[in-house]
């Protein structure tokens, strides 16, 4: 009897959980990133020695160590190293050794050990110093070793210094300091000795390569010299590369104009010298060097030659009974950009090359091509007719005999795409250029926006007009009807089945799939769907940007314009949202926001405000801090902002009229000194302050945040520990009313017209404070189209990588204190004011996903009024679609359409048997007599 029970209710419990699931995942997204993958810090390996399958590790630009798996390009596990790190500020290194579980990372002055089969930390070590270089030595104290391989680390800064590190623990197991003056560059090591290679400025400007060779067991320094190379290197950046772990490691560099390239094999002095030619009259822009980090590899390395139309190769072996380099063949000159790849197996090195068009692979023992591949594809998206070349790749093959039988090559785009090729076919691609977005702007699709001008001229239109509008609109659409006909069966089997494609835009009657469009800071546009998940509409170049520079745009929107502003007072740019394609002249900014316009400008510490319309341009107003103050943030209140009621209806049905202005903003100042915050309700017309609050003892190294809607305001901070309280986070709200009495405007109640130029009333204001157990780092508020759907409050928990949304009720500042609401305030919803707010599981967003390093939330309205469609981005990107009120006006996933046509048809059928009954009974009735 108990058995059937047990399995009945199992039954209803997964049932349960399949539900929230289903619902969980449907209508979110998440890309979950690691940044663009540097070159010299991703590769293949086995995470396990005994396993044959490897995963691909990367530490990108955004300082995130992972690891992806090559067959379907999900990230196995990753790590942000340090979130307050730039790929501008430190050197990043990530190397494994031969046959190790273990992979060993160096960012900053750490150094780490991480498993590589799940990312779990073994151990750090601090370096006390930026760190210059992290090796792996493949010898242990002369012998091979089964353990865990040790680990040298080369720092720099005040103290420089090379440690080894026991690679099982990370115990220093000796340290050698250099003297001050050279500076440390880099390290190499060969089957026998460790090498330290110095930078040695000389009187007229010139560098001198020093090198140091180090006792791998003792760290004592064996032996030094100097090479000749004052004459050709005048800064750092010409050196090439400085080989390690191989069997016989080289440093190279050249000149300024890359005319000569210097090879010289560390250990020995000489120095091997190669002219370099022109290839069709141009000069040679890069050079780069591809050699194996194997000890048991072949001696053999590429030197890569780019130039701006073309590019080639010369492989080179080492001559070890006269010590020096020779070309052993040259790769033919081929037009356009190329990348080239190095793949070992056993001692046999491989070189990999891929063009816009092709894929080959050669031995390094001798010309021969091994493999030829031709690349249709390579299945990301760009502009039309955008050329589109490889920047980095790194590749694994498999040989049998003299060919190449398989091979995967994991190539970074110039698009800022990472993809996969299995031989030349595409299996995955993961948009890494979207975990560095600058700005982002939601927009309207043509198709769309269409259909909602339609309805806008309706809805401002009288009885008649609208009516007339509305038949004219169904006759246009009339032209349609042969194909809306022709898609009727598979449209009733996908919504009776369930299955409707969401991805189709134009059919996007609820205004679910706007356009997302990103800048990002390799200087591309790309443009997402907000409503279906991985989905990329268009991408394409907006500026030409070099290695180490930098953007920093501005993106609005109108309707299905994008307009690209790269700076204040440069000139704008404006494409398509649909389709990102360029578009002629500029749009009237008057169309953008109605009103004044108004832009803020910090100089020297006091903000100014800025007339940018023509009519009345100049400055306004000027906003000085109190001795001791910066200022923090400005949070302007949004300008699609509508209200739906002017008023807040109270439970006995008198109204507080709510204290409504377009032209506010929030100011949040700093003082280190006294550590205290404070913040001001601006007036941006006047500069008037309209409310101001402060707060002691705050932390200041935490994160502070503020957001202004309708007419209230909320803003955030952690306070330090102190005698009388313990260190918490604080989120204040405030509310804005025209007075405290209700039926009652104050002096705007006989008011016809209002100025805040003319006028000067302030609110009333009512605020509540509240102690949130996570520290909230950005702040946004749901939008809806007409604002009648209540709000909520998006807040991101940077420490537990989660997005909340908190119900507006829950923060209202009218909550009843220390008493129960009476029956009028239970109407209004309002229950007894509690000092700790509990996140409620329901209230993340993001459920079980893990959201890292978001840096802004933008919401954006739905075509109906339920739903606000929420974009997260920063290290990762995340999207949701929010009903804050609960979808009154849309049928939910979970209506019953079965049981709806069931019923519909059986009172078909049921009429249809019982009308004749009903209708004999009724004739009989007739023809009875009493």
């Amino acid at each position: 009897m108990r058995l059937p029970l047990f399995a009945a209710v199992c039954i209803l419990l997964r049932t349960a959980v399949a539900v929230f699931a289903d619902e969980a995942w449907n209508v979110d997204y998440h890309y979950a990133l690691l940044g663009e993958p540097q070159e010299e810090t991703t590769f293949f390996h086995q995470p396990n020695p005994t396993s044959k399958a490897s995963l691909i590790y990367t530490l990108s630009k955004r300082g995130f160590v992972g690891a992806v798996n090559p067959r379907d390009g999900s990230v196995v596990w990753r790590q942000l190293l340090s979130p307050n790190l730039t790929s501008s500020t430190s050197q990043g290194f990530l190397r494994a050794g031969e046959g190790q579980d273990t992979i060993v990372s160096g960012y900053g002055s750490q150094v780490a050990a991480w498993s590589a089969a799940d990312g779990r930390l073994a151990w750090t070590v601090d370096m006390h110093g930026p760190l210059k270089d992290v090796e792996i030595l493949e010898l242990s104290d002369g012998k091979i070793g089964s353990g865990a391989k040790d680990v040298v680390a080369l720092s720099g800064g005040g103290s420089p210094a090379v440690q080894r590190l026991d690679g099982a623990s990370g115990a220093v197991k000796w340290q050698h300091k250099f003297q001050e003056g050279d500076e440390v560059y880099q390290l190499s090591a060969s089957t026998t000795e460790v090498f330290a290679i110095l930078l040695h400025k000389t009187v007229l400007g010139y560098i001198k390569i020093r090198v140091l060779s180090l006792d791998p067991v003792n760290g004592r320094k064996t032996s030094e010299y100097t090479l000749s190379s004052e004459n050709e290197l005048a800064s750092a950046d010409t050196i090439i590369s400085v080989g390690a772990n191989s069997a016989s490691p080289i440093v190279a560099w050249t000149d300024a104009a890359h005319s000569v390239l210097k090879i010289n094999i560390i250990g020995t002095k000489t120095v091997s010298s190669y002219n370099i030619e022109k290839q069709g009259g141009q000069t040679v822009e890069n050079i780069r060097i591809h050699a194996p980090y194997h000890t048991t590899s072949l001696s053999h390395f590429l030197v890569h030659y780019q130039t701006a139309t073309s590019h080639w190769a010369d492989i080179y072996h080492i001559n070890f009974a006269r010590s020096i380099t020779q070309i052993a063949y040259s790769l033919p000159n081929i037009s356009g950009k190329g990348s080239f790849s190095t793949s070992t197996s056993d001692a046999n090195v491989y070189f990999t090359r891929i063009t816009q068009d092709e894929l080959i692979t050669v031995s390094s023992a001798s010309h021969g091509v091994l493999g030829r591949w031709t690349i249709d594809n390579l299945g990301v998206v760009s502009a039309p007719h955008e050329a589109i070349v490889p920047t980095h790749t790194v590749s694994e093959l498999s040989v049998k005999g003299d060919s190449v039988s398989a091979i995967r090559t994991a190539v970074l785009l110039s698009t800022g795409d990472w993809v996969l090729l299995r031989d030349s076919k595409p299996v995955w691609a993961r948009p890494e250029a979207l975990a560095d977005i600058t700005s982002a702007t939601f927009a309207t699709p043509s198709v769309l926006e269409d259909f909602q001008h339609k309805l806008d001229v309706e809805t401002h239109s009288n009885f008649v007009g609208a009516y007339l509008h509305r038949v004219k609109r169904h006759l246009e659409e009339l032209k349609h009807f042969p194909s809306y006909m022709s898609s009727m069966p598979q449209r009733f089997i996908s919504g009776f089945l369930g299955t409707t494609d969401e991805g189709a835009m134009a059919s996007d009657s609820f205004g679910f799939h706007k356009v997302i469009v990103c800048a990002t800071g390799n200087g591309r546009l790309v443009a997402l769907d907000a409503g279906s998940a991985n989905r990329i509409l268009w991408s394409r170049t907006a500026v030409d940007l070099g290695s180490s520079e930098t953007w920093q745009p501005g993106l609005s929107s109108r309707a299905d314009v994008i307009v690209l502003e790269q700076g204040s007072g440069k000139s704008q740019q404006t494409f398509n949202a649909t389709n990102g394609d360029p578009l002629p002249g500029i749009p009237d900014t008057h169309d953008l926001q109605a009103g004044p316009r108004v832009q803020y400008t910090l100089r020297d510490g006091v903000l100014e405000a800025t007339r940018t319309d023509k009519a009345n341009a100049g400055s306004v107003w000027h906003f000085t801090p109190m001795d001791g103050e910066r200022i923090l943030h400005l949070v302007p209140r949004p300008s699609n902002d509508p209200v739906a009621s002017i008023g807040k209806v109270l439970g006995d049905r008198r109204v507080l009229y709510k204290y409504l202005d377009s032209n506010l903003a929030l100011l949040a100042t700093a003082n280190d000194a006294s550590k205290s915050a404070q913040f001001y309700v601006l007036d941006t017309i006047t500069g008037s302050i309209l409310h101001s609050s402060a707060h002691s003892g705050v932390d200041l190294q935490a994160p502070i945040s503020s957001i202004l809607s309708e007419n209230w305001f909320a803003y955030s901070y952690t306070a330090e520990a102190s005698d009388a309280s313990t260190k918490g986070h604080h989120l204040v709200v405030g509310e804005m009313f025209e007075s405290l009495v209700p039926n009652d405007r104050g002096v705007l109640d006989a008011a016809t017209n209002f100025s805040t130029v003319q006028s000067g009333t302030e609110p009333f204001t009512l605020v509540q404070t509240y102690q949130t157990p996570e520290a909230i780092s950005k702040m946004a508020v749901t939008q809806t189209r007409q604002g009648i759907t209540s709000r909520q409050l998006l807040a991101v928990l940077s420490d537990v990588e989660a997005i909340v949304g908190i119900p507006y009720s829950a923060l209202d500042p009218r909550r009843p204190v220390d008493r129960a609401p009476t029956k009028d305030e239970q109407m209004e919803g309002l229950f007894q004011y509690a000092p700790v707010i509990e996140f409620d599981p329901k209230w993340f967003l993001n459920h079980q996903r893990e959201v890292l390093g978001i840096e802004n939330v933008l919401t954006s309205p739905a075509l109906i009024e339920s739903t606000s469609i929420v974009f997260a981005y920063g290290l990762d990107i995340f999207g949701t679609r929010l009903s804050p009120s609960f979808s009154f006006d849309i049928l939910g996933k979970d209506f019953n359409k079965f049981q709806m046509l069931a019923t519909v048809a059986a009172l078909a059928v049921l009429t249809f048997v019982v009308a004749p009954l009903v209708m004999r009974k009724q004739v009989n009735t007739r023809w009875q007599f009493t």
